[in-house]
């Protein structure tokens, strides 16, 4: 017995019913029989040609990363595109993009959360604005095909067999990391090559490199040249950590900046924005919270000057000019990958490339040291090249 949409042959995970077995592991995606035939999804194809619109140029090493990738797909050859948060991971993939639409072929991008489904959809509006661009996730899932489809990778089960180019962002992140049945659905979707985007890969996908399964391209550098904000850490108990919270909350408001305090759990959070919102207008913002489009569109409006939020808000969002404080960053929710990524908010625009970013602890645990190490090597790559 196997299953033809997440690869399944575990007698234990098929159920008899009506005379018939289906597959009980991805049942979330629909009632599957056992050898039922999957058809390929039913898109719309038309050839484009054109470039995207952009109000900058890209750096050299972004136009070099740019080429490389293009060249190693058309290869036929997946690729790793290994970038520092800010790099312009988003703006890299363009030229690939063109390339595949040129041809006819089918493109979408996949990312694991929602928040960022719908800002790399805006972001791909105003790039390309004489294409349809379609958001597919929760909440969005009127219209499914466009000349581009931004989706969950829950939502590519919609979508067999339909991807020239599949570009899949934040492949490290929950919860497509370690899930077979977001994986295989995944490579089910594409026909053609897959790009990978990520400032902090697996190891899996490191394993695929190093067999040459896959092609690497790495970019550490930001379109600024400025380096990446290493977090400063402090080591201090929980009521001190409060403290200096709201310290540096009530300090960033009188310079005119905004700040992001993550906390490692939804109770933390929310006795944590009663307590700020006494000195600065504060909302809080988890992977519950109803109306999180309507928060983080206040946010970006600065209608207020903190947002306490968890890890929902650790990747692909980009607001200018905010800072970053981390509460309780010895608790085993804040992984290194995901200290990383925290801290890749700060210090993205060209008018404030040189915010801060603080680390707050107890215990200065393997994740801290590690996200610091990791972001120290990131620069002096950059220094190294640089300076050869």
């Amino acid at each position: 017995m196997k299953c033809n949409r997440c690869q399944n042959e575990n007698p234990k995970l098929f159920t008899y019913d009506h005379g018939v077995y289906y597959c009980r592991k991805c049942i979330d995606f629909s009632r599957l029989e056992v050898n039922e035939k999957i058809e390929p999804a039913k898109l719309t194809h038309r050839t484009w040609v054109g470039e995207p619109k952009l109000n900058y140029s890209l750096t050299p090493s972004q136009v070099e990363a740019s080429h490389t990738v293009y060249h190693h797909l058309c290869e036929g050859k997946d690729v790793m595109l290994y970038a520092a948060t800010g790099a312009g991971k988003t703006e890299i993939c363009f030229e690939s993009i063109c390339g595949y639409l040129s041809k006819g072929k089918k493109v979408a991008f996949a990312i694991s959360r929602r928040q960022v489904v719908l800002e790399i959809a805006g972001r791909l509006r105003i790039a390309f604005p004489e294409l349809s661009i379609c958001e597919v996730a929760q909440g969005y899932t009127q219209i499914t095909d466009a000349d581009i489809i931004v989706c969950t990778t829950h939502q590519l089960y919609r979508y067999p067999y339909a991807f020239d180019l599949l570009i899949l962002d934040e492949l490290d992140a929950f919860p497509f990391v370690g899930n077979e049945v977001l994986q295989a659905i995944a490579n089910q979707a594409c026909v053609g090559q897959k790009l990978l985007l990520s400032a902090t890969p697996d190891e899996l996908s490191m394993e695929l490199v190093k067999q040459k399964k896959m092609e690497l391209v790495c970019l550490f550098e930001r379109p600024h040249k400025h380096p990446l904000i290493v977090p400063k850490v402090i080591q201090v108990s929980v009521f001190i950590q409060v403290w200096i919270v709201l310290y540096l909350c009530m300090k960033f408001k009188r310079e005119g900046k905004q700040i992001l305090v993550f906390v490692p759990r939804k109770s933390d959070g929310k006795w944590l924005k009663l307590l700020l919102n006494i000195f600065v207008k504060t909302d809080f913002i988890h992977s519950s919270t109803k109306d999180k489009d309507r928060i983080l569109d206040r946010f970006r409006n600065k209608e207020m000057s903190a947002l306490v939020c968890t890890t929902l808000l650790e990747r692909g969002i980009t607001i200018p000019s905010v800072q970053v404080v981390v509460f309780k960053g010895d608790h085993s929710v804040f992984t290194t990958a995901s200290l990383i990524q925290i801290f890749g908010r700060v210090g993205r625009s060209f008018k404030d490339p040189d915010g801060k970013g603080v680390c707050l602890c107890q215990a200065l645990n393997k994740s801290i040291k590690d996200c610091v190490s990791q972001i120290s090597k990131m620069n002096d790559t950059v220094y190294a090249v640089t300076n050869q």
